[in-house]
């Protein structure tokens, strides 16, 4: 699949995105574009570009005290730290910076925080950072999450986003929808390419792509 991947690049920091269409199945829906962002969340360079990117968008948040990082962004994130720090942006923690954290899944699929990682979040000030946003079933998870161990969310950030905002809360991304026409995201039960007969190329999701 590597031979049909695609780039575009961001508008301000010329971010490369990988990207290849076809018929994708997520854990929530079915995709006509799989989009490739293993370098951007491993390659220091690259991640490096998606935190600045990022940051723009949070000169005048006020403060910071904590990133909670999902889909394996801890590299973007540390980076998104240190870019904030830089701008100015300030922390209520006791040391006067910012942490970055992963929530653990349960048994059931919830988002968990174990108790010493909770003085991180309590009534702490943060910011979600994802890979990619779609149907919003991944935020509200962790939306929920932070909520109830007294987080108090104040951004949400992500590669790419199909949404702009969700619950009241913006969706920042150096990627949106603009970029990507005619990308689509169908309920797999409304997916045309299944009524066509047309199979799956592959299971995607925020690892990588498994091809059947």
């Amino acid at each position: 699949m590597e031979d049909k991947l695609m780039k575009i690049y961001s508008k301000v920091t010329n971010v490369p995105l990988k990207i290849m269409g076809g018929h994708f199945a997520t854990n929530h829906s079915h995709i006509n574009y799989y989009i490739d962002m293993t370098t951007l969340k491993t390659r220091q360079s690259e991640a490096l570009a998606v935190a600045a990117e990022l940051a723009s968008h949070y000169m005048h948040i006020g403060t910071v005290d904590t990133i909670v990082c999902l889909d394996g962004m801890q590299v973007v994130g540390a980076y998104l730290a240190e870019k904030l720090s830089e701008a100015g942006v300030l922390s209520t923690n006791q040391h006067k910076t910012i942490y970055i954290v992963t929530p653990e899944f349960n048994s059931n699929s919830q988002m968990i925080f174990r108790d010493n990682i909770l003085p991180m979040i309590h009534r702490k000030n943060i910011i979600m950072l994802m890979a990619s946003v779609t149907t919003g079933l991944t935020i509200n998870k962790g939306e929920e999450c932070v909520q109830y161990y007294g987080g108090n969310l104040k951004g949400i950030s992500s590669i790419f986003s199909a949404i702009d905002k969700w619950d009241g809360v913006p969706v920042s991304s150096v990627f949106t929808m603009k970029d990507l026409p005619g990308y689509q995201t169908y309920n797999y039960r409304d997916c045309p390419f299944c009524k066509r007969g047309i199979p799956l190329d592959a299971l995607v999701n925020s690892y990588g792509y498994s091809k059947l």
